[in-house]
């Protein structure tokens, strides 16, 4: 899984099912390949351009008008005859883009492939993920008593470097908390994050599952997303603060956990099309991969083009959308790849790298550049010994830029609360050009460390010179 790929942490993101001591289990949909379905067109399709509001919500129309972005012809939905004749040939739709127009569909033999790809207004058929004979599993954590001693430093507790070193401490005082911005979390699942004490202050506006086989229950899955989710709403004043504790939150289910395959980019790109079409503003995607279960689909230096690869196309088309996206960079920095990961490589991004609270880069952190010559990471932020929540429920430290990425998130929500009236494009150039490389860049900290006090004051005067 990308959790075990990217993910570098102080403790155990555990998936809970409930069966016994055994650690293996049947997959649970019975032996299949997924096949990623590639159409040529939306034509026929009975939605309209003129009409985004059968598809769109009320957000995310009035998110683009704000950013002068036309709805477009990538925001239609598939066609649904197509999907109905490709299911006449004995596949069933697991997930779907209607901004890459594809199908991730079941198959159980692979004579129906053929007739898929006679059809007329399909492209490519290509298999992306074949199903294991078991998987392996684990038990849940149990929420312990809380057991944090408040703290008479700050009222940021244990989360006060993070925060600090980003100079965003200035923009909570300043009345910037991420109130009335709305933050999706694309991760592999949100292990008690309904429960916790210490998040209780969270304003979770939902939860929703993308993977095959679904879960009926992203709270009883990793506990890698609650983590994340910490590191940006805990609103516990001597516990701990995020970096946007007044934010809402969609917590959205995309990565598989228990293996790894191309198919998890479909199921990202379906959790970020639902993001934007409930009108979230901003994305942090913890959540990276290059090396899959099935080594001959894994990516290569050379696709790290920002185009190449599903998610990364997805990804790109965000900014476009209105929306913003922080992605951590990966924790391949040590170990052999060593380069970032998809889809930290898309443009239009802010890609997150991790350091020490003394501001020096951590190890693990994955490095640039992108294939194609862009810098990265962009930005970095504290994601060694980053104080965050684990699925027991109690404060503890991890390390990776899977935290690092989050601690961004909320700063840059801040940002664009006192900012509303940059678009989402805008927001990522003032968050680069206040970064402390900014003017000599490099593969490691990308433009360096930002200073959210002064994109801020640099953002109010653009509005000025407007």
């Amino acid at each position: 899984m990308a959790i075990r790929t990217i993910l570098l942490t102080a403790f155990t993101a555990l998936t809970c099912v409930n069966i016994g001591a055994t650690d293996k289990m049947p997959f649970p949909c019975g032996k299949c390949t997924l096949y990623r379905v590639t159409l040529t067109d939306k034509k026929g399709t009975p939605y309209s351009i003129a009409n985004p509001g059968k598809y769109l919500s009320h957000k995310a129309i009035e998110r683009r008008a704000k950013q002068n972005i036309e709805v477009d012809s990538t925001d239609l939905p598939i066609n649904p005859d197509y999907i109905s004749e490709v299911q006449k040939q004995g596949v069933t739709t697991v997930s779907k883009s209607k901004w890459n127009n594809t199908l991730l569909v079941r198959a159980i033999s692979d004579a129906c492939v053929n007739d898929i790809e006679r059809l007329p207004f399909v492209k490519s058929v290509r298999p992306v993920y074949t199903v294991p004979d078991s998987i392996s599993v684990s038990s849940c954590s149990a929420v312990e008593k809380d057991t944090t001693s408040i703290s008479t430093i700050s009222v940021y507790g244990d989360a006060l470097a993070q925060i600090k070193t980003l100079n965003g401490i200035k923009l909570h005082d300043a009345g910037y908390r991420g109130k009335g911005m709305t933050i999706a979390i694309i991760d592999g699942g949100f292990m008690n994050a309904d429960r916790i004490p210490l998040l209780k202050n969270v304003k979770i506006l939902g939860a929703k599952n993308f993977t095959y086989p679904a879960s009926d229950n992203v709270y009883r899955e990793l506990d890698h997303g609650t983590a994340v989710l910490s590191c940006i709403g805990t609103n516990m004043p001597g516990r701990m603060i995020g970096t946007a504790p007044e934010a809402s939150f969609w917590l959205l289910r995309s990565e598989f956990g228990p293996t790894e395959s191309e198919a998890e980019e479909d199921y990202w790109a379906a959790a970020a099309e639902f993001a934007d079409s409930v009108g979230v503003d901003i994305i942090n995607s913890s959540l990276g991969y290059h090396d899959f279960d099935n080594a001959a689909t894994s990516h290569t230096y050379r696709q790290l083009n920002g185009r190449t690869a599903l998610i990364s196309r997805t990804a790109a088309m965000l900014a476009d959308k209105g929306i913003i996206l922080t992605n951590s960079a990966g924790n391949d920095g040590a170990n052999h790849w060593k380069k970032i990961s998809v889809p930290a490589d898309a443009d239009n991004i802010l890609t997150v790298g991790a350091m020490q609270r003394d501001s020096l880069n951590a190890l693990f952190s994955s490095v640039g550049n992108t294939a194609d010559g862009r810098i990265k990471p962009d930005v970095m932020a504290v994601g060694f010994e980053c104080a965050l929540i684990k699925g027991d429920g109690q404060i503890t430290r991890g390390n990776g830029t899977s935290f690092s990425s989050p601690v961004t998130c909320g700063m840059v929500a801040c940002l664009w609360q006192a900012l509303p009236h940059c678009t989402a494009k805008e927001i990522i150039n003032i968050v680069r050009k206040s970064a402390d490389r900014y003017e000599f860049p490099d593969n490691v900290y990308g433009y360096g460390v930002p200073d959210f006090w002064e994109a801020y004051i640099d953002g109010s005067e653009l509005n000025i010179m407007e």
